[in-house]
């Protein structure tokens, strides 16, 4: 069993407690128009060029072997490239190599209170090779994340209950239509996995990305708060929108659709509405 990855990260801060090496998962089933990691959203590998890097010295040309008619993911642009404008998005693992990577830093995640954290794409896509390398993990005392956006079948999460120390459960809004809007799906499956989730008393925390012109309203930060306050969660991360994931979308030949980075003072605000000071 294998399953396809596009970034790993080590010693990373920001998904979840500690030091932790995040394993990012290739396909998912939203589409967040503000996403930052574009080269997530489809299964397959991917090329990725970026204009702005290269110099027209043409070593790509010769290494092609259809003279760059066609992509076979082959590489070999990529790799005799010397300004590193063009980058293969995607290489198949086993659970195994997987776990060579992550051992690598155990000794990092026991002294930080760290640990691995699955992530994607959408990691629960794969809920068969995600259970797999989370028990590898925890037979190996190192601690477990998925960080999911929850758009799966409850079968999925029921897989790997058991090997999951800690959920980071991201919520764009509450508003169905406006869900829809944003990400192309409704959100009743993500709400109805993180009340069951919830009812069993998982260790959650839910990650709300605050994106300008989208869900950057006291209305649906507070409706947020009362989804919160309904499921006696008490662990909230507030992400404001950032667009570092642009020259990503120019390199996979995309459109970006124009959101902003909410103000301060705005997150200052929605804080303490999640905090629950105005609620």
């Amino acid at each position: 069993m294998k399953a396809n990855i596009f970034d790993i990260q080590r010693s990373s801060f920001v998904d979840g407690d500690g030091a932790r090496t995040t394993v990012f998962f290739k396909g998912c089933n939203l589409r967040c128009k503000w996403c930052h990691n574009p080269e997530g959203l489809k299964w397959e590998g991917e090329l990725l060029y970026y204009k702005d890097k290269c110099v027209d010295c043409k070593k790509c040309l010769s290494a092609c072997p259809n003279n760059q008619k066609s992509c076979t993911l082959c590489g070999k642009c990529a790799l005799l490239c010397p300004m590193d404008a063009r980058e293969i998005c995607g290489q198949e693992y086993t659970v195994k190599e997987l776990m060579e990577i992550i051992k690598r830093d155990k000794d990092y995640y026991v002294s930080s209170g760290g640990g691995v954290t699955l992530s994607g794409g959408e990691c629960m896509l794969k809920a068969d090779f995600v259970k797999e390398l989370l028990w590898e993990c925890q037979v190996n005392g190192i601690n477990t994340a998925i960080d999911t956006a929850g758009n799966v079948p409850w079968e999925s999460f029921e897989r790997v209950l058991d090997c999951t120390d800690t959920f980071l459960y991201d919520i764009k809004c509450v508003n169905p239509e406006l869900h829809i809007k944003g990400t192309g799906v409704n959100n009743r499956l993500i709400l109805e996995n993180l009340h069951r989730l919830s009812m069993l008393g998982k260790d959650i925390t839910v990650r709300v990305p605050v994106i300008g012109g989208f869900n950057d309203t006291e209305e649906e930060i507070t409706e947020i708060a009362g989804l919160l306050k309904k499921e006696a969660i008490t662990r909230a991360e507030l992400l404001p929108y950032h667009n570092m994931g642009k020259h990503k979308y120019e390199a996979l030949g995309l459109d970006e659709c124009e959101y902003y980075t909410p103000s301060k003072e705005q997150m200052n605000l929605f804080n303490r509405i999640i905090k629950g000071d105005l609620i």
